[in-house]
């Protein structure tokens, strides 16, 4: 495979492993690219407990340079981070564009209002919601990420189903008109493979929506979101089959923000 550029490191409190670790574990999944990308910090601090913070900033830079030594020629080596999207981030995530040359910027939507909805810590807030209100505030909460043509890829489209909360009928509904923005915004989206280790137990976004973004032209990447060097480029065979059984031929690499398309 070209590449997985969703990985995570310690930084973000809830990772184990070593530059050296991942590294090697990309040279042996036979990755022509490893990128590195943890959880942007965000403001006010401390803001949660799995992020890095601001004064760690330095620490990561120095993470990356020892993958970059790591990996000598054996494989690229990519730099970005993963932003949440949360209102009125658009001048902290500018801030951090000029901190490092990014080759690419992820962003995700892990928080509605102050609910992180995918930590299992709140998982009986779930029993307590309007899943159809809750998914309606997701899905224009990502609308809006995409409109803001703040970042190069968007992560795993449909998180809000991690749970297996889900409303009743057909979900093209939510689905057609981020399909429309993201494709407007010129963004990629990410097919992210640890959903399948989730209680959803299927891959980020579902097949549905990886068709109309095929559809649409919306450029793909494929991820682990691995938070573990065992888990770079886990189940990226199975993400091949959704991925051409949606209608894509290839995925996209990205340096220094811009982008160019490579065979999956």
């Amino acid at each position: 495979m070209p590449a997985d550029y969703h990985t995570h490191t310690p930084l973000c409190k809830h990772a184990t492993g070593s530059p050296e670790e991942y590294v090697s574990a990309a040279i042996t999944a036979g990755l022509a690219e490893y990128g590195i990308s943890d959880h942007a910090p965000c403001r006010p601090e401390p803001f949660d407990d799995w992020r890095m913070l601001e004064s760690e900033l330095p620490e990561y830079f120095e993470w990356i340079e020892r993958a970059k030594t790591a990996a000598a020629d054996k494989v690229k080596i990519r730099t970005g981070m993963e932003c949440d999207w949360i209102k009125g981030c658009e001048p902290f995530i500018e801030e951090l564009n000029g901190k490092y040359p990014w080759d690419y910027l992820i962003g995700s939507v892990h928080y509605l209002g102050d609910w992180d909805f995918d930590n299992p810590k709140w998982l009986g807030k779930w029993a307590e919601t309007d899943v159809e209100a809750v998914w309606t505030e997701y899905w224009k909460t990502y609308t809006a990420m995409a409109d803001s043509g703040l970042f190069d890829i968007l992560g795993h489209p449909d998180l809000i189903k991690k749970f297996s909360y889900a409303p009743a009928g057909d979900l093209d509904r939510f689905y057609e008109p981020v399909i429309d923005a993201i494709a407007a915004s010129g963004s990629v989206i990410e097919l992210n493979t640890a959903g399948l280790h989730k209680p959803c137990a299927e891959a980020y976004p579902a097949p549905r929506f990886l068709e109309l973004a095929a559809s649409a032209g919306i450029g793909l990447i494929i991820s682990s979101d691995a938070h573990a060097p065992g888990e770079i480029a886990r189940d990226f065979p199975k993400a091949r089959e959704l991925a051409m059984a949606a209608g894509y031929r290839e995925t996209q690499l990205f340096e220094q923000r811009k982008r160019k398309g490579a065979a999956i």
